[in-house]
């Protein structure tokens, strides 16, 4: 070792350099010792010089991981003992991390990416926080950069560098919250969540164990990293931890121990040593993700391994403690069964029976405490099970509270304990429970009459049992008497047996040590009487029953008796946290809450044994007076509550109203705008209205308009002008028609009269029409005659020809006749040629009169069309006018129920009647023309 460490020192070459750490690598495991002694300094020196050759600096960082890390072989371990093996690895941490340098070094080399340098620099620096933890974490956290450093090996490809950096993060990680915060703040949870879905969840492997102990130790007792995490919604991505399938059978052992974590994982998240706020947030979100419906599915599956399924129970206990959202579902939870059970019923089957697991029935005392935690309404849905006006008479279900009786009164002295402990929490800080369940009556045996829940209780008392069952009963006894006077009086008043008499027997008798527990709970139920005690019973009342302890047991050993409760190991370990965690049976003695109560009785009882009568009657005349004092002051807090209650309605009444004002008065300055504003408008159309009347007065048609917006008037003021063009066009037509018609009545003399009431039809304009169609039909019948007249002639001209054709054989009888036809054939011609003149004269008489007719039907025609577009738009305008009309009236009236309003909410408000009444006036008007129209 000595030569190999002279090569490593004073070799040149790097070949020879590394044959000798190589070398060293081999005999490091079985001397560690002395190539730790030797070579370590050298080692050192290698990894500051030779950083360019990775291989070397490879079998360095492996033979100071050999030198300092406990892993050993089998054999070594059983040459050495544990402790000197401790010690070594501790005593070469030590020397290594003396100089600061050397792990800031370290970290340099794990971010080298060359897996012969990664891997051995992970696994050397996870040996150095195995051995000296906190020292490593402290040149770790004071490094720059050091903590992002390592955790990027969470991103390395390679899994077995991951997963060796999650076993460094783990080490790094333990009992360093500074450590913890930048972790978690680096990601870490995000990147862990990524491997346990890539690793299969529960079914995945020794990676997921390692993630989930890693997680663990980032949010145990760390609030800061359990907002984080809450508030990342990680919390919604552990729901698929817990999907079991319906097959629960055959699980492997890595499975049930990742289960174990996550489950344990869900308990960090909602422990009740957790800030209250915290825990209630994480509760309300594994409920609104649905993990709380998931766990309580495994709760009820078949085929589930034992310890799973009491961590389960033990988790959905935190899950629901305190908070009514969960509560009230766990209560709505059945069992697959038939018929099917409520889930809190088929537990405390469990925790009866005491063929049950012990670990799991405490597991189920647990969930139960839980669900009654701060939950007045399932305490009294578990209290009502036992009045007997809800219990079922045909007894085909088994309820929850036959169950705890059932319990309560068994062979088994743990059951005893269980119920006694499950019914005192079904009372705790509930006196109106506490007072129902004095009704509560029990057939013991058949003929005997019913007896009282409280008197059965102490009846097992003086029968001498368990001390189990007599620690649990007194327990459940001192619950349900403290702080309910009613229940003192009760108990005091059993005519049966005087319970006090066998409590101070038990007091004053000199008992074994295992008894002294009983004998303390026996004196705290006396005092509890006593303080308690409202003096109704003669014979109970305070004074004397102090008077019994004195005669009987004396004051000092009463006081010290009842100091005997707080001092006992048992109580210590209950009063450290609400679960009920025991190692065995009969260290089932004291419940959480129980001592809580012991803690706050002890000091008043001890005081109130020590008053005198006189202290008593001016304490109870204090207390009276504060009675008074209290009942005045609740009084006053009443009637204060309730003038704030008025006064708070008033101000809101105020506010509304005044809100209510400002809304009206923003309304009526609006509406004042729009009614001044239509008022401008509407005079603005009145002006225009009366100019448009005077100008079509010819036509005998009133054009009214209802411009309420500017828009409007104007493009009905351009349609105006453009009907106006269009009947001066018109007018120009007509006039080169009566051109035409007046050329025609020259040629045409006859038609005269008929062309002069056309012509004066056409400057009758528009209402004149009818005339003129009356005057064409004229002008048609007309035609009509001379088209007959012609057809006349031509039949005279036909008959002619066929006179003519009849004369032809007589030519050639006589001169005379010849001379005759001639001169008739001469006629004939002649007047057949004018016939044919004064036919061709009427035909083109004719055209010219159709062509006439056309072109002034057509002219009809296009001015009937206008007309009617006229009286349209007449019409349209005259509505118009009517509903703006109808508007100015509706906001007359809203203007006049705002101004009421307002003078009823004291507003004063300006009368503007000299105006209202111009207004009306001008409407007046306005609608005397328009009837006169």
């Amino acid at each position: 070792i000595q030569k190999l460490c002279d090569r490593v020192a004073s070799s040149t070459l790097l070949d020879d350099r590394r044959d000798a750490v190589r070398a060293l690598k081999s005999l490091s495991k079985k001397y560690r010792l002395e190539v730790g002694i030797q070579a370590m300094e050298h080692l050192i020196h290698v990894l500051q010089t030779d950083r360019s050759d990775s291989e070397i600096i490879g079998y360095a960082l492996d033979t100071l991981y050999n030198v300092i890390s406990n892993d050993l072989e089998e054999e070594e371990q059983e040459e050495n003992s544990a402790k000197q093996v401790d010690d070594l690895g501790s005593q070469f941490t030590e020397i290594f991390i003396k100089q600061q340098e050397n792990v800031t070094l370290l970290l340099t080399l794990v971010e080298e990416f060359d897996f012969h340098v990664r891997w051995p620099g992970v696994k050397l620096l996870t040996s150095l926080l195995k051995q000296q933890g906190p020292q490593v974490q402290q040149i770790i956290l004071v490094s720059p950069m050091g903590v992002s450093r390592l955790m990027d090996l969470l991103a390395d490809s390679r899994e077995v560098i991951r997963n060796d950096g999650v076993l460094l993060l783990q080490q790094l990680t333990k009992s360093n919250a500074a450590i913890q915060k930048i972790v978690a703040f680096e990601n870490a949870f995000e990147r862990l969540l990524d491997i346990i879905t890539e690793e299969g969840n529960s079914d995945g492997g020794i990676v997921v164990e390692d993630c989930l102990l890693l997680l663990q130790n980032l949010l145990k007792n760390n609030n800061s990293n359990q907002n984080f995490f809450k508030e990342g919604s990680y919390i919604q991505r552990m729901k698929p931890w817990f999907e079991v399938g319906d097959d629960n059978c055959g699980w492997s052992a890595q499975k049930v121990t990742n289960l174990h974590l996550m489950l344990q994982l869900v308990r960090v998240l909602v422990s009740p040593t957790n800030p209250p706020g915290a825990t209630s947030s994480c509760q309300k979100a594994m409920f609104h993700c649905g993990l709380l419906q998931q766990l309580c599915t495994i709760l009820m599956a078949t085929g589930v391994p034992a310890d799973i399924l009491t961590e389960t129970i033990n988790t959905v206990s935190e899950v629901i403690r305190g908070c009514q959202t969960n509560q009230d579902y766990f209560a709505s939870v059945n069992a697959p069964s038939n018929p099917p059970r409520p889930a809190i019923v088929v537990l405390l089957m469990s925790m009866v029976n005491e063929r049950q697991p012990f670990v799991l029935r405490c597991a189920v005392l647990y969930c139960f405490q839980c669900f009654l935690y701060k939950n007045q309404k399932g305490q009294g849905e578990i209290v009502s099970t036992l009045l007997p006006s809800t219990i079922d008479a045909t007894g085909n279900s088994v309820s929850a509270g036959q169950l705890l009786c059932g319990g309560l009164f068994s062979t088994d002295s743990l059951s005893n304990w269980c119920a006694a402990v499950a019914l005192a929490h079904a009372l705790q800080e509930n006196a109106t429970l506490k007072e129902q369940l004095l009704r509560v009556q029990l057939a013991t045996s058949i003929g005997n009459p019913p007896v009282s829940l409280l008197q059965q209780c102490t009846n097992i008392l003086s029968q001498g049992s368990k001390v189990q069952t007599r620690v649990g009963l007194l327990m459940l006894l001192c619950t349900w008497l403290s702080n309910c006077s009613i229940a003192v009086t009760h108990f005091l008043h059993n005519p049966a047996n005087v319970p006090f008499f066998q409590l101070t027997g038990q007091i004053a008798e000199n008992l074994g040590e295992e008894e002294q527990l009983v004998q303390g709970l026996c004196a705290l139920l006396l005092g509890i009487s006593i303080y308690y005690n409202d003096n109704s019973l003669e014979n109970y009342r305070k004074e004397k029953l102090k008077q019994l302890i004195e005669k009987r047991i004396g004051r000092e050993n009463f006081i010290e008796k009842l100091g005997f409760i707080s001092k006992h190991e048992l109580y210590s370990r209950a009063a450290q946290k609400p679960q009920p965690s025991f190692s065995s049976p009969d260290q089932m003695m004291f419940d959480h809450e129980f001592t809580k109560l012991v803690k706050e009785l002890e000091g008043v009882i001890s005081k109130a044994i020590y008053k005198s009568s006189e202290e008593d009657k001016k304490e109870e005349e204090v207390k009276k007076t504060l009675e008074q004092h209290d009942n005045i002051v609740t009084h006053y807090k009443k009637v204060i509550r309730e003038q704030d209650q008025e006064l708070e309605e008033l101000k809101q009444r105020i506010n509304t109203l005044t809100s209510q004002n400002e809304q009206l008065q923003a309304t009526v300055t609006q509406q004042v705008s729009q009614i001044q504003q239509h008022k401008d408008q509407y005079n603005l159309l009145k002006v225009q209205l009366g100019k448009d009347t005077q100008h079509h007065n010819s036509h005998g048609d009133t054009f009214q308009m209802n411009g309420i917006q500017t828009e409007e008037v104007s493009k009905l003021k351009e349609e105006l002008e453009e009907w106006k063009n269009k009947h001066e066009l018109l007018q120009g037509q007509l006039k080169e028609k009566d051109s035409v018609i007046e050329k025609l009545n020259s040629s045409q003399l006859e038609m005269g009269a008929t062309e002069q009431s056309s012509q004066t039809s056409k400057f009758g304009g528009l209402e004149h029409s009818n005339e003129l169609q009356k005057e064409l039909e004229m002008l048609r019948s007309q035609i009509q005659l001379q088209s007959a007249e012609i057809s006349k002639l031509q039949m005279e001209n036909q008959k002619l020809q066929v006179m003519n054709t009849a004369a032809d054989p007589m030519l050639g009888d006589s001169g005379a006749t010849a001379a005759r036809s001639s001169e008739l054939e001469g006629r004939l011609e002649q007047e057949i040629k004018e016939l044919k003149s004064q036919v061709k004269a009427l035909s083109e008489e004719k055209e010219t009169l159709k062509q006439h007719l056309d072109s002034s039907s057509s002219t009809v025609a296009i001015l009937q069309d206008e007309k009617s577009k006229l009286q349209r738009e007449v019409a349209e305008s005259k509505k118009e006018q009517d509903d703006l009309l109808v508007l100015l009236a509706d906001q007359d009236q809203k203007i006049s129920a705002l101004k009421i309003k307002l003078k009823d909410l004291g507003v004063p408000v300006e009368d503007e009647d000299d105006t209202e009444s111009g207004d009306q006036g001008d409407e007046d008007e306005d609608g005397d023309e328009e009837e006169q129209d």
